[in-house]
């Protein structure tokens, strides 16, 4: 059985996350984890990190290294060239902030190894072209970004409905995507758009772009205002768009961080129903209960339903599916299909397109 050591690059809750399935994956084995963080005893040791703001991490990357050591069977290094110079590795797990994650995921693609990377891909749809540029040197190995919620089960359902057609053409969608207090603070790297590259929409509604992209394909008329007028940070607290394909499918995204609650909403318009996807299941469960809505249109009628039917999911398998199929591309050599660099190039490009429409 093929066995692939596995090397984490940030370790933070999704990097820990997604270490947690790795483990359950019988072809993989971590061998490595890198934070900056792990200069810290009080984060090495599980209670969490104090360092939460930019200038904290900055003085903490400028002590002393701590790299290669062994805590039960995986080495811990505080900087990632260290990890990357310094051990033998198959794929990376990059987990890294927007400015940092670029770099990381094409040396790791330089030095031979296959690469999962979280959203968002980059900064700016520059990073991604240049990432690109890298992987089409090395056509062996398999690139995959964490747009994980194609996982769920509400939104693989819904797809299977939309390709149907049982429900016709989509005739619009409008998704609600937001945050509670959790937004960026003072001096923290998401706040810093020279480190982000930009606010609630790249960090979080790009989950809804991309689905929206996933449902329906690409759009071509996008009109947008994006603020920050409530944090006063120099990335938005809200963004708000109107987007129409070449086919006439007209998406609204609400991205907030001002909704003081966690908000997870999209609904789906057709010529012969509707649909209604809601919550999402989440390591918090904090935005509730995950659940599906299917309306069906009275056949040649304009007025009423047959009815509702209400979907409910109670387990989130997610974050395993995600890492089975970037297994199962790299052992078979298959297409990565969800998750390609050219899907984070597109709808990185629609995330800067909501951003220059407001002028």
């Amino acid at each position: 059985m093929k066995k692939f050591k596995v090397a984490i690059i940030g370790y933070g809750i999704v990097g820990k996350r997604r270490h947690h399935y790795i483990d359950l994956h019988k072809n993989l084995n971590v061998v490595a984890v890198c934070d900056v963080r792990f200069l810290d005893k009080e984060f090495r040791d599980g209670n969490g990190s104090i360092y939460n703001n930019y200038d904290d991490i900055e003085k903490m990357s400028k002590k002393k290294k701590e790299s290669g050591k062994m805590i039960n069977g995986v080495m811990y290094f505080s900087d990632y060239a260290d990890l990357l110079e310094n051990i033998e590795y198959d794929i990376v797990f990059v987990s890294l902030p927007n400015y940092l994650a670029p770099k990381v995921t094409m040396i790791a693609l330089s030095n031979g190894a296959h690469v999962f990377c979280e959203k968002p891909p980059g900064r700016t749809v520059q990073d991604i072209e240049e990432v690109i540029k890298v992987e089409n040197k090395y056509k062996s190995l398999k690139l995959k970004y964490g747009f994980n919620h194609r996982y769920h089960g509400s939104v693989i359902k819904a797809k299977k409905i939309i390709d149907s057609e049982i429900f016709g053409k989509i005739i619009n969608m409008k998704g609600v995507y937001g945050k509670s207090s959790i937004v960026p603070v003072k001096k923290e790297w998401r706040s810093m758009s020279k480190y982000s590259g930009g606010g609630i929409l790249l960090d979080q509604g790009i989950h809804m772009l991309d689905l929206f992209r996933f449902f329906c394909g690409d759009f071509d008329e996008i009109k947008s205002f994006v603020s920050n007028d409530y944090w006063n940070h120099d990335v938005e607290d809200n963004a708000y768009s109107i987007m129409k394909s070449k086919n006439g499918t007209v998406a609204m995204i609400h991205s907030s961080g001002t909704l003081w609650q966690h908000r997870f909403r999209l609904e789906i318009s057709f010529e012969k129903g509707y649909l209604e996807l809601s919550g999402i299941l989440s390591g918090s469960k904090s935005y509730g209960r995950e659940r599906l809505i299917i309306i069906k249109k009275i056949p040649n009628s304009n007025v009423g339903s047959l009815g509702k039917e209400e979907i409910n999911y109670l387990r989130d398998e997610s974050w395993k599916n995600e890492i089975d199929d970037f297994v199962k591309c790299i052992l078979e050599n298959k297409k990565v299909e969800i998750g390609s660099s050219e899907d984070a190039l597109n709808v990185m490009k629609l995330v800067h397109d909501i951003y220059s429409s407001d002028k």
